[in-house]
């Protein structure tokens, strides 16, 4: 009896060591719960993660995100209605790190949706952001992107009220087929962010855009243009050996 009870006091030990460890194990949902309200307030989220937030319609809602060179950027807004409302109209704008609006290729920027419609639903496609621009250009280039959320009509006994909205950034890598003969010194990252201080003060300062690509910043003189070229280049030389080998015919001695 004694050693049966030793034994399950051992087991009980191990799974209260046990637990904090499978707590902690757990997975955690970092992805963003709030929006801000101005390009300087605007909360900061990654390619590929989906942020949420809870506003009043009427409210403009701004999010951030980083984009490189050779990458698509589609922009996906869902905004959950109240049950009861008039026909709104719903728009999506995308601004680059100097705050110039940038006009998507396709997608339903701007959609309206009918009286007491549970939701409504946005995109915008964007143009590839290049390495490189003339300075008179509008071009998307490598940086900070802003992302606002607004109601642009609205019936007035609907002003305020509680809509769910959820935004997400997604990247198609272009490649070679975007890359141009130059790059930007450093991206365009003027956003300013606000970050929580230490423990001891929970107070928030303004920041520069904390946010990188995953892979970081790409934008050189390197793409896969340059593997096309020199496949091109061998495949020249090539057809050079082989056609000066049909010309030469086969009973002409060398050099004649």
């Amino acid at each position: 009896m004694r050693i049966t009870r030793t034994f399950t006091a051992a087991l009980l030990m191990l799974g209260l060591a046990a637990a904090p460890a499978l707590a902690d194990e757990e997975p955690k949902d970092d992805s963003p719960t709030t929006a801000g309200t101005s390009f300087r307030t605007a909360t900061e989220i990654a390619q590929g993660q989906e942020a949420t937030a809870n506003a009043s319609a009427g409210d403009y809602l701004y999010w951030s995100f980083p984009a490189d060179a050779g990458q698509r950027p589609t922009v996906e807004a869902t905004v959950k209605l109240p049950e009861t409302h008039a026909a709104e109209t719903w728009q999506i704008d995308v601004y680059d790190g100097l705050r110039r609006r940038q006009s998507c290729q396709y997608g339903a920027q701007t959609r309206t949706a009918a009286a007491d419609a549970a939701s409504v639903e946005l995109a915008c496609v964007m143009r590839t952001v290049r390495a490189w621009s003339e300075p008179w250009a509008n071009d998307p280039l490598p940086g900070t992107y802003y992302v606002r959320l607004t109601v642009v009509d609205l019936a007035t006994g609907d002003l305020g009220l509680p809509v769910d909205a959820s935004v997400r950034v997604d990247s198609k890598d272009i490649g070679g087929a975007a890359a141009v003969d130059g790059s930007l010194g450093e991206p365009l990252v003027p956003g300013v962010a606000m970050k929580t201080g230490s423990e001891e003060s929970e107070e928030e300062t303004a920041v520069l855009s904390s946010l990188d690509p995953e892979d970081g910043w790409s934008s050189g003189w390197w793409s896969d243009r340059w593997i096309w070229t020199a496949v091109g280049g061998a495949l020249a030389a090539l057809a050079g050996v082989g056609g000066y080998a049909l010309t030469r015919g086969p009973g002409r001695p060398p050099g004649v």
